[in-house]
């Protein structure tokens, strides 16, 4: 295969010094001998966003998108999946066909990512943010027929999403599933997290942080000392990855 035929994918987003998607197609690639690139595509805001997303079909395959495009890329799509409309994020696009076609695997990843630690005490569960990340793990936990509320720098009460400034005893008492959706304690800002009191969660507790690196936030490491079952972002990754190189190659 010459060079102008290798095939390329990408993630799309705004930070991406740490992240873990391209270390893991490269290692793939080279592994199972698959002529391939994949590059990180930084785009510094949404006009950037829109601009690139004009000539993508001609160049790329597939991307995975992140923070904070996973519904800005929305309108630029000429297809949506089913399930990602229904979710209101979008975290892979297909390119094919010259067309771009927008799929979630995130509610995939976090769906199967969460198997093994589920009790049937975790009927409830609380998530901390709002964002495209959060509406697909909220899909994947109504599914399983949890409830789920959320927490919000902007409350929203009529429809289950509550401040910060709510999360007292009772509350944290009242959801034995909290979900860390928000990018607070992300590496290289590692004395973060969200304004919650994540100490008073107790061993019935399973806490969940999206974030993968570090391994350990200090978010879950609050959690883990506390007695709860804790859990990163890293399985759920890797689930959704795989299931993008579906998408991919379908």
């Amino acid at each position: 295969m010459s060079q102008q035929d290798t095939i390329k994918f990408g993630l799309l987003g705004k930070t991406l010094g740490h992240s873990f998607s391209r270390s893991h197609f490269m290692e793939k690639f080279e592994a199972e001998q698959i002529d391939a690139t994949f590059e990180n595509i930084e785009l510094p805001d949404f006009k950037a966003l829109e601009e690139w997303m004009k000539t993508a079909p001609t160049e790329f395959t597939g991307v995975s998108v992140t923070i904070p495009y996973k519904e800005a890329v929305i309108p630029f799509l000429d297809e949506i999946s089913p399930e990602a409309k229904k979710i209101g994020a979008v975290n892979c696009i297909h390119f094919k066909d010259g067309k771009s076609i927008g799929h979630n695997t995130d509610a995939f990843g976090f769906g199967q990512s969460i198997k093994p630690f589920l009790r049937n005490i975790h009927e409830r569960a609380l998530l901390l943010g709002t964002g495209g990340a959060s509406k697909a793990v909220a899909y994947t936990l109504e599914n399983l027929g949890i409830t789920v509320a959320h927490l919000s720098r902007t409350p929203k009460e009529d429809q289950m999403i509550f401040g910060y400034d709510q999360a007292n005893d009772l509350m944290v008492k009242s959801f034995p599933m909290i979900v860390n959706c928000t990018p607070l304690g992300t590496s290289p800002n590692v004395n973060e997290k969200p304004d919650f009191p994540i100490e008073l969660v107790g061993e019935d507790h399973f806490v969940v942080d999206l974030i993968y690196n570090p391994s350990e936030t200090l978010f879950l490491k609050l959690a883990r000392e506390s007695g709860a079952d804790t859990l990163n972002g890293l399985s759920m990754l890797k689930q959704q990855a795989g299931r993008a190189w579906e998408i991919w190659n379908s």
